[in-house]
Formats: C-alpha cells, structure tokens, sequence
C-alpha cells in the first residue's frame, strides 16, 4: 500500500514531528512511504532518511504557486499512491486538490490545531476540499469542535491523539545544564517552549515570571525557541529588567536532553490542538502549568497530572509554579500521575496502528465500492474507473 505524506515543511514543529514520527514508524512489510514537504527541508528531513522514507522537496515560494501545484500532480502521478494524507493549511489546499485532480482514491486531510487566525477564505478552502476529502484527521476533541464549527461535516473526522516516544534519561547532569547556561549552581528553572507568536503568548510568560523572581530570587525563566516575535519579546523583557533572570535560548536541538531538569513548564497559549511540548514534559516527570483550554484540558487533569489556570492569568502562572517550587516533595504522586497518563495513553505506536488501521479499513472500503459497480456503468475506454468510482 503505497502512501504519500504531503506538509508545508520539514521545521521543527509539533505537526512536523507528529508527520515525522508517523513516517518513520509505520511497518514496511504493509506499506510503502513516501514524504513530500511543499515548501522547504528542515531538521527532521534526517529522521526520515535514517528510517528510509524517501523525500521530495517541491520548493513552493509564493502563496500562490502554480507551478507548485504542477510539481505536486506530477509526483502523484508519478508514485500512483493509494492513500495520501496531507498536513496543515498549505500542504492540505495544494496537496489535497492535486490529488483529487490526479484520481488518488483515498484523500485525507490532517488538522493539528484549532486555527482562529484563518479568515473567511480560508475556511471556505477548507470546507469545499473536506467535502472531497475521504476523511479528516484531528488530534484532539478541541481541534474537532473547532472546524465542526466553521462548518466541516462531523461525519468526516477521525480523531487520532499525538504519540510521543517513551523518555529517555538525559546524558547530562543537572550540574552540566547549568554550566552550559551559564546558570547558578542553585538555579531553579521554569521553562517555555514554543514558537514566538501571539498564540504562545509569550509576554504572559515574562509577566509570571517576573512575579515568581520577586517571591523566590533562585528562579530562571528559559525561553526556549525563536519566531517572528523574539526581538520585540527580548525588548519588553528589557523593560521589566529581567535581563538576568529570563534568558531567551533560541532554537535548541537538545530539548529532550533539557526537559528532565526542568522544574516546572509553563505553556501560557491562546490556543493549540495536543501540544508535544506538554506531553514529553509530562512523560519525564516534569511538573506543567497550562491554560485550561482544549487541547491542554485533554492531557492535564488539574491537581492530579499538572495545573490548568485561565488564559492570560499571569498570576496563576506565578501562584501555581511557586507551589511547585515550594513543596517538591508534595510532587511525587503528581509526577508519577503524568508520567503513566502519557505512558498508557499516547504511545507512538498507538498513534501508528491507528492510522494504519484507517488506511486499510477506507481502502477496504474503496475496493468494495469498486466491486459493486457494474462492468457497464463506465463508458470510459481509457481503464479507469477504478479509480473514479472511488473519488470521495
């Protein structure tokens, strides 16, 4: 079964490693993966690589690209896959219509997040190719209600949750973190990873923090990440003087090696859809402070596996983290909690089977659609209405 997975890029995202993870793992005796990004390469290109999976970069360079679109519809019809699934806004509005165009008799779309940022136009897209697609996948319930709201069919959803991989021990000491972040010996760290744009809501990050530094003086804030908004972030992080205790660390490829010497995380977001972030934090153990929205609400259970606060309460951000800090002992069952809600419920492999058992049962589906056509209902000389029959 010969499948093509088509998204915007390679970046390192939470949607990028959820492709990657999925790439990666799905078994090579049942199906043969191919992964396309449409606009650029990026960090997980070598995750893919190292698992086999081969890679096509379509180099898409304006919003509205035709010869992108001509470029996609002649690999598709080059592999001739049965089923391809395509990820996130860009990769779903050209890779699903090339492969309408191109006859591929399983379309499925992929929805990672709920997205109040798209306008009008945009959801228009999105529903007039759902009605095409076979199906539509979403991570979480959150992400569901949100385009069963802008007027996708519920019929057309399948809900799969994010896999995480099972963590694993960091290499480093806590002594070496420290040194390498040039950090006191002492330090007590409370960290944020995420895109700098407006749905992190980063500047509540800097607001608790600066709480939470004027009660304990052994607290670093770790900023970790980049994005259009860093610069006017470091400058407001300036303005409150918190120079020396809110430390802005870019892009790092040592997250997982990091994360288990955190003391607390903090995700402050408007919105997400199952954000990895807090479930690998949670699989290590690591205490979360997260807006109680939708996505955070499916994996944080407040009091027993983490802490849930309004969005833009820069105090419970604060109020929360400090009791953490104040009474680690209080933590165990906490931590223990999160680590088996992670462990039991989204293994990588349970993430896997379920969309390889989606695969088979919509081709099962297509093939038996095909078989209750009569030999004389297609005029067309040309040998295909297999595939016809089985357009969604």
């Amino acid at each position: 079964m010969r499948i093509l997975q088509i998204i915007p890029s390679f970046d390192r995202a939470g949607a990028e490693k959820q492709f990657a993870l999925l790439c990666a793992h799905l078994p090579r005796d049942q199906f043969d993966v191919h992964a396309c990004a449409l606009t650029r390469s990026g960090p997980y290109e070598p995750l893919l690589c190292d698992a086999d999976v081969p890679v096509t970069i379509i180099g898409k360079r304006f919003k509205v690209d035709p010869a992108a679109y001509r470029a996609l519809k002649r690999l598709i019809t080059r592999l001739k896959p049965d089923v391809v699934q395509t990820w996130l806004f860009a990769a779903n509005a050209y890779g699903r219509a090339a492969a309408l165009a191109c006859r591929v008799p399983v379309v499925i779309g992929c929805e990672q997040c709920a997205d109040p940022w798209k306008r009008w136009h945009q959801l228009a897209i999105d529903r007039y190719l759902a009605r095409r697609s076979t199906r539509i996948i979403v991570n979480g319930s959150g992400v569901r209600d949100f385009y069963s709201r802008a007027g996708i069919p519920a019929e057309k959803f399948v809900l799969i949750p994010n896999g995480i991989p099972p963590h694993q021990p960091s290499p480093l000491s806590r002594s070496e973190v420290l040194a390498e972040l040039n950090l006191p010996a002492n330090a007590r760290l409370v960290a944020t990873v995420a895109r700098l744009w407006p749905q992190k809501r980063i500047r509540d990050v800097i607001w608790a923090a600066e709480l939470l530094t004027v009660a304990r003086d052994d607290v670093h804030v770790l900023i970790i990440g980049d994005g259009p908004e860093r610069a006017a972030l470091e400058r407001f992080r300036n303005q409150v003087q918190l120079q020396q205790r809110v430390h802005f660390l870019g892009h790092r490829d040592d997250v997982p090696q990091l994360i288990e010497h955190f003391d607390v995380l903090w995700l402050a977001s408007g919105y997400e859809g199952l954000p990895n972030i807090l479930m690998e934090a949670m699989a290590a153990g690591v205490p979360v402070v997260a807006t109680d929205i939708p996505g955070n609400r499916q994996l944080v259970t407040h009091g027993s596996t983490g802490y849930l606060v309004p969005v833009g309460d820069r105090a419970a951000l604060a109020k929360f983290a400090f009791q953490v800090l104040e009474s680690p002992a209080q933590n165990t069952a906490l931590r223990e909690n999160a680590r088996c809600e992670m462990l039991g419920k989204y293994p990588v492999d349970k993430m896997v089977d379920a969309h390889a058992a989606l695969y088979r049962e919509l081709l099962a589906t297509c093939s038996r659609a095909n078989d209750e056509i009569p030999n004389d209902a297609d005029p067309d000389p040309s040998g295909t209405k297999e595939i016809r029959s089985t357009k969604s």
